[in-house]
């Protein structure tokens, strides 16, 4: 966790503590963790917003996010019963269910969905210098393929299987989150770095505002190859100009970013968090002419927050859903007529 962030969150929780001390508040506040994800991609101020918006409408509960080292990681702390809940791709969320790959032996059982949130692009993102054209021309170069532990790495290795390749192909490996990948190329210390985030992703607004890049676009053979060894995957084009000096559409393969929880937590609680992500409600605290304020769903401050939360639909609440919900988050989508 970075200073800023170990800043941010003893600032969250001395907030919280005053929510607990407050004169005339006889209510015991109940803390509900997010882990998120690094500072430089998505997860990390999507998740801020999520869990102040929670915190403003649902009574007695106090929500934080925390920085984390994303997907697998996060589902590690699921496992161990050290969060409550956390943002993680689905393709990771439905290996550690089902103990596959990387969870092999050692499944995450206890994993359940909330909801999912919005496409996860995989961009592989190369220095203009480097004359990478292919994924296969990644070989014998300076590659990072994400943080270690992460659903990005997952991400990286199962790309290139697909390409007949390894990571022991790499001139040199190393392992860094988004904000690293980006410094690290920016001082021509990296050829290359996977970053699996919503788009347009902030460490590579950064990354070409200074350093000329080129992000890869995957044949059609390839997409096919992967798509159909991996489910999960789904062909998407990053649209053109979506950053600096992008000026054509990038082919490439996406994931779902998911909320999910540990299957312990109280089923009225997930259903009362699940209902504030989607519908509006009221302020706990803030009152005009008497009566509560009008709160916005957590999905709609999200929206307004941040490009990727405009993805954050009810409609694709359930989209990529390969573990099993939650049953409080379950009864709210039965109840809206999404489960039959």
């Amino acid at each position: 966790m970075s200073q800023r962030s170990k800043i941010a969150l003893v600032v969250m929780l001395i907030v919280a503590a005053g929510f607990v001390l407050a004169p005339g508040c006889m209510a015991a506040k109940q803390f509900f963790a997010i882990a998120t994800g690094g500072t430089g991609g998505t997860y990390y101020p999507l998740g801020g917003v999520l869990a102040q918006a929670l915190t403003t409408k649902v009574p007695d509960v106090i929500v934080t996010a925390q920085s984390g080292n994303a997907s697998t990681a996060n589902l590690n702390l699921i496992r161990s019963h050290s969060i409550e809940s956390a943002f993680v791709q689905n393709n990771t969320a439905y290996q550690a269910y089902n103990g596959t790959d990387q969870f092999e032996g050692n499944p995450v059982k206890n994993v359940r969905g909330i909801a999912s949130l919005y496409p996860e692009v995989i961009q592989i993102v190369t220095r203009k210098e480097a004359g990478i054209k292919t994924v296969r021309d990644l070989k014998g170069k300076s590659v990072i393929p994400g943080d270690r532990g992460s659903g990005t790495a997952v991400d990286a290795e199962n790309i290139l299987k697909q390409a007949g390749l390894t990571f022991d192909d790499f001139g040199s490996l190393d392992w860094l989150g988004f904000s690293g990948i980006s410094q690290r190329m920016q001082d021509n210390q990296a050829d290359a770095g996977f970053i699996t985030a919503g788009i347009p992703t902030s460490s590579v607004m950064e990354l070409v505002s200074s350093t000329p890049v080129v992000i890869l676009s995957l044949d059609d053979a390839l997409i096919k190859k992967i798509t159909g060894a991996y489910p999960f995957y789904a062909k998407v084009a990053i649209p053109a100009n979506t950053y600096s000096g992008q000026d054509k559409p990038v082919d490439t393969v996406a994931v779902m970013a998911q909320w999910v929880c540990d299957a312990g937590v109280d089923e009225e609680l997930i259903y009362t968090l699940t209902k504030a992500l989607w519908e509006p409600g009221f302020h706990v605290l803030r009152k005009k002419d008497g009566k509560p304020e009008p709160a916005p769903a957590g999905a709609e401050i999200m929206a307004q927050a941040h490009a990727k939360g405009k993805d954050v639909t009810l409609e694709t609440a359930l989209s990529g859903m390969a573990i099993p919900l939650h049953p409080g988050a379950e009864r709210y989508y039965r109840e809206k007529g999404l489960i039959k």
